[in-house]
């Protein structure tokens, strides 16, 4: 939303913009629940989760995430716009309905291709800014799209035993771990390399670009790491990592983008 203009956002799309689109995320995380909650039992990961502990049944967390969608999407229809609402809701059936239902238990690329719908809400904050899609918006949307990949193998790697328990085909139980940590490499790689988009576009600046190569080198070491060493505790250093490598690196675009409004660097 603040890449998207000069100064600052109008305060209608900021508040209703980033509510409307919490609140399909948050009906698309409860549907996730609600599909995986016999699968969430058997992993120690998401044992404690509010459906396998008993606290709530099913028909309760349904009724609850449909009465989520209906709200954010009558907020991003009439408050913001109707783009804005449109993709939001694509957005939501790809996570909830084609990732959660279909790809997860169909393919060990599962995250690969669900990872569009996890990486549309750059998107979705654009146009709900300037209610169009801009291409800027689209090399924000790819960055976390190929981030997605080594940031949820890394995790996949250190819970194989939970996966492989509930019967989920991800990439370490189906090819094992090396073939994953090769994987890990190549997309970092890859994402290194669409880190820099930004600048070649002439969307970012120097500061921008010293921080995208500084962490991408720092990711590349982790994952040449993890590729090279068995250490039981890299997977999740890994994970953590990256958490906070996309939080920098988003981070740095918004201090060169107003910087460079404010002198010109």
């Amino acid at each position: 939303m603040f890449l998207a203009v000069p100064a600052w956002p109008g305060l209608t799309a900021l508040i209703f913009g980033t509510l409307g689109i919490g609140l399909a995320a948050s009906s698309a995380a409860v549907i996730n629940h609600a599909v995986d909650a016999r699968i969430d039992v058997k992993m120690v990961r998401t044992l404690a989760r509010p459906l396998p502990q008993g606290r709530l049944t099913e028909a309760n967390a349904l009724t609850f995430a449909s009465f989520l969608c209906v709200i954010s999407m009558v907020m991003l229809w009439f408050l913001v716009n109707p783009l804005t609402a449109i993709l939001t809701f694509a957005s939501l059936i790809g996570y909830a309905v084609v990732y959660t239902i279909y790809l997860k238990r169909a393919t060990p690329q599962n995250i690969v291709i669900g990872g569009a719908a996890g990486a549309a809400p750059p998107v979705l904050g654009w146009t709900a800014v300037t209610g169009e899609i801009h291409g800027d918006a689209l090399l924000l949307f790819l960055i976390i799209f190929a981030w997605t990949p080594p940031h949820f193998w890394a995790l996949a790697i250190a819970r194989t035993e939970d996966y492989a328990r509930a019967g989920v085909p991800m990439l370490p139980v189906t090819h094992g771990s090396a073939f994953t940590r090769q994987f890990i490499l190549l997309y970092t790689v890859l994402l290194v390399l669409i880190t820099v988009l930004p600048y070649l576009s002439g969307m970012s600046g120097l500061i921008y670009l010293l921080t995208a190569l500084s962490l991408g080198g720092m990711f590349l070491y982790y994952a040449f790491r993890l590729k090279m060493s068995d250490e039981p505790d890299l997977p999740m250093h890994v994970f953590k990592f990256s958490i906070n490598y996309l939080m920098v690196l988003f981070a740095a675009l918004l201090i060169d983008h107003y910087l460079i409004l404010r002198i010109g660097i």
